[in-house]
């Protein structure tokens, strides 16, 4: 007995530890620059390996730059990455701000057993599992409703109070915000010089 309990101690302090080694690890963190800093997401590829190679090509490409929070719901969570009509700089679209994707294919889900709560990243998508593309969203609180029917791409180290001062939208229209902040900037911290 003795035995197996200093062995499941071993297991559990090992998996600790990797996943603080994954946090830490710059090639799977993502920076995003808010208007009152920066926001450092540790992401997961363990749990979503395509998408975080889509959001880590996206923010190289620099296709999230200046891109709006076009849906933001107070006391659940904020929503970007519409490349196509969410850039505040070139090409904004209001009316079609969330129906936007970038020019690659749709990826198929990657549900996993990772829980929904305060500073999860997810990925938007539509009524197909198989439909994220580029959008995602950063969770204000639990959203445990979400588990297993989106995938889980990462979760805020840093800057979640910068998160929650993100401008909020109308709660009568589903959150589509009016004048939107946006993303200043997101890059992988693997990339800074």
């Amino acid at each position: 007995m003795l035995k197996r309990l200093a062995s499941a101690c071993v297991v559990a302090a090992t998996l600790l530890v990797s996943q603080v080694a994954s946090a830490a690890d710059p090639e799977n963190t993502l920076v995003i620059t808010l208007k009152d800093g920066d926001v450092t997401v540790a992401l997961r590829p363990d749990l979503a390996p395509q998408h975080v190679a889509r959001i880590k090509e996206l923010a190289r490409e620099g296709a999230y730059d200046n891109v709006a929070f076009h849906r933001v719901i107070d006391g659940f969570m904020a929503q970007t990455g519409d490349v196509q009509y969410g850039d505040l700089t070139a090409g904004y679209d209001a009316m079609a701000a969330g129906m936007g994707s970038s020019d690659k294919p749709d990826l198929p889900a990657e549900f996993s057993n990772e829980p929904f709560k305060r500073g999860t990243l997810g990925m938007a998508r539509a009524q197909d599992p198989n439909s994220a593309n580029s959008q995602f969203f950063i969770t204000f609180g639990d959203a445990s409703f979400l588990n297993g029917q989106y995938t889980v791409v990462g979760e805020v180290e840093s800057g979640m109070e910068l998160v929650d001062n993100i401008k909020k939208g109308d709660q009568a229209n589903n959150g589509s915000v009016t004048d939107p902040d946006r993303m200043i900037k997101v890059r992988v911290a693997a990339d800074n010089k």
